[in-house]
């Protein structure tokens, strides 16, 4: 057995036991896979950089928001809009997004959803989608504006501002069955026939009953087959007046309206 130095070390046995030491050879490292790794290198490094650049453009106080451009609203004023976005004010364009404004604007009824789109290098234009009043109820002196849910999404000063039909039954009608119907009712009236529209009545969900301006009436039934009656009930008041003149329009059933 070797052992000491002799153990570390080979024996020349054909040249009478002369010991030889051993020797590593190093081969240099082929280039292809010098070049791979100094691309590697580069390539991390400019990953570092790019992200240091991009990280102090997001949060630059050159993107701060300083102006606030409101579009798209008719019952919510512009200048509350802006107000309620005021804690925005500093933070930069590209922090901001549209849930953060649909946040500020939550306390909103008018407002159904926004869309936030960044003007820099310090704007913000923020679209507006307002939900739709199809009504107003009496509540005291003042008209709500009532939209297709039941929704109160604002106030008129009075009926002709408002320029949309009356539910009978004033705010206590609000939670029942029958006022649900004659909202969707009047939710799929087009707007040239909603504004004809007087007050609006239903004394079963079977049995919706419209006024119009000029004292004429529409029997339109239960809340079945509402688009096909609208577009009947469209096509019939464009129709040229006729002697007697009509006192109703009866689109309960769509396919066989009958005028009386």
């Amino acid at each position: 057995m070797k052992t000491g130095a002799n153990a570390d070390a080979a024996v020349d046995t054909q040249s009478g036991g002369d010991v030889v030491s051993a020797t590593v050879l190093a081969f240099p490292e082929p280039p292809a896979r010098r070049r791979k790794r100094r691309l590697i290198g580069w390539g991390l490094t400019a990953v570092v950089v790019l992200g240091a650049f991009f990280a102090l453009l997001f949060f630059s106080p050159a993107l701060a928001l300083k102006t606030v451009t409101v579009q798209g609203n008719s019952l919510l004023p512009t200048e509350e809009a802006q107000r309620a976005l005021q804690p925005l004010m500093g933070e930069p364009l590209t922090t901001i997004s549209d849930a953060d404004v649909a946040a500020l604007l939550a306390d909103r009824p008018e407002v159904a959803g926004v869309e936030v789109i960044a003007q820099p290098p310090s704007e913000i234009v923020v679209s507006i989608t307002e939900r739709v009043p199809v009504a107003v109820l009496q509540s005291g002196e003042s008209f709500l504006l009532i939209d297709a849910e039941g929704r109160t999404i604002g106030t008129a000063v009075n009926r002709a501002q408002a320029r949309l039909p009356l539910i009978d039954g004033g705010t206590e009608a609000v939670n029942s069955r029958v006022f649900s119907t004659v909202t969707s009712v009047l939710s799929v009236l087009p707007p040239k026939v909603l504004e004809q529209l007087d007050h609006a009545s239903a004394g079963s969900v079977d049995s919706v009953e419209l006024k119009l301006v000029n004292g004429q009436s529409v029997f339109w039934g239960s809340a079945e087959s509402n688009v096909a009656k609208a577009r009947v009930l469209e096509a019939m008041l464009g129709m040229p007046a006729k002697e007697p003149a009509v006192k109703v329009f009866d689109v309960s059933t769509p396919n066989a309206p009958v005028t009386r």
